[in-house]
């Protein structure tokens, strides 16, 4: 059996070994990384041999970790990469060519039939009833879109919101706070399978699920680059961020906004950004903070969403799809009885 995994950011990783019995047997390491010293290859090697097959991403790592001497330096890859590589050799993980991917991008829907929309395909794809799937956001009112976690009154200034006529809406994954104007941004969302990332770290995970992006990024001559844990980030400043949600059926969620044209000064009115986190994040003034897509390209925002569909179809085979009739339905009766109800948006006030 045969498994690879290209660590985002790293180097390939490579497993080869048989499933004896329920035992992993005859198990090699090899790969482009660099490790030092020499012989901890093969302490990994025999670390991972005569495991259960069954064996999970952790418990694989684990052994791969404690295996290692003190003071080994494992450069391009981890631990975490050895184990997803034997999880996809067993078949236990998987990777993008695994699946047949759809791609979405269709007319406006308002901030709460976005997030809606979210939860209701991440549990099809889940359920198996849809196939993986990125889907690109299109909508015409500004919002504030908030983090599962966070407080409103914390991050947004109510007053100049409804100035600005920004409505305040909670998503269902964790992270910061999204300010999205029309046409002011480019969001995005992945629904796949929790296979397709099974054995990462949550750091390597947000990598590999926006790899696809950087590569976008680049073709438009933007030096891209991630940052974790969780930015998209260039040579001339910070150009978005993701977050994730794992749900119990066996999906993952992975949704990222990328500025295009934003008004800085309207956003540090509408948000309530602190100096805390612009000091972790290098800069001085939230205004400046964010670089916007068009400054780096000087193309129009749908040339740039075209470029990124062609490149994600491109590289993982992609088919156009839409938004069924049972899907929107499902999805209309969330903004009712939650997206658009006071207790979900201020269940942290």
């Amino acid at each position: 059996m045969h498994g690879e995994y290209k660590v985002p950011g790293g180097k390939l990783v490579v497993v080869d070994l048989d499933d004896v019995e329920g035992r992993i047997r005859n198990f090699r390491l090899a790969g482009d990384f660099f490790l030092e010293p020499d012989d901890a290859l093969p302490l990994i090697d025999s670390a991972v041999e005569g495991l259960p097959s069954d064996s999970d991403a952790a418990t694989i790592a684990a052994a791969v970790r404690a295996a290692l001497p003190e003071g080994a330096q494992l450069l391009g890859f981890s631990p975490e990469a050895v184990a997803t590589a034997v999880r996809r050799s067993l078949a236990k993980a998987t990777s993008w060519d695994a699946y047949d991917w759809q791609v979405i991008h269709s007319g406006s829907e308002t901030p709460q039939m976005q997030l809606a929309l979210d939860e209701v395909l991440a549990i099809e794809v889940g359920e198996g009833r849809r196939a993986p799937t990125l889907r690109v956001w299109e909508w015409n009112e500004p919002a504030v879109v908030i983090g599962s976690f966070q407080s409103v009154k914390n991050e947004v200034d109510l007053e100049n919101a409804a100035k600005y006529g920004f409505e305040v809406v909670r998503r269902i994954s964790g992270g910061g706070a999204m300010f999205m104007d029309a046409n002011s941004v480019v969001t995005y969302s992945i629904y796949a399978p929790a296979a397709l990332v099974q054995g990462m770290t949550f750091a390597d995970s947000y990598a590999y699920l926006d790899e696809w992006v950087i590569t976008g990024l680049k073709s438009l001559g933007i030096d891209a680059f991630y940052q974790p844990l969780n930015d998209i980030s260039s040579a001339k400043g910070k150009i978005g961020g993701a977050a994730q949600k794992r749900l119990g059926n066996g999906a993952v969620m992975h949704h990222a906004t990328l500025s295009y044209d934003m008004d800085g000064e309207k956003m540090v009115q509408v948000l309530r950004i602190g100096r805390e986190k612009m000091s972790d994040k290098g800069t001085k003034s939230a205004a400046k903070r964010v670089d916007p897509l068009r400054s780096q390209t000087g193309l129009p925002r749908a040339e740039i969403i075209d470029r990124l569909i062609a490149t994600f179809t491109g590289l993982y085979g992609a088919t156009p799809s839409e938004i069924t009739p049972e899907e929107r339905a499902q999805a209309e009766e969330l903004v009712r009885t939650k997206f658009s109800t006071p207790e979900w948006i201020g269940r942290v006030p």
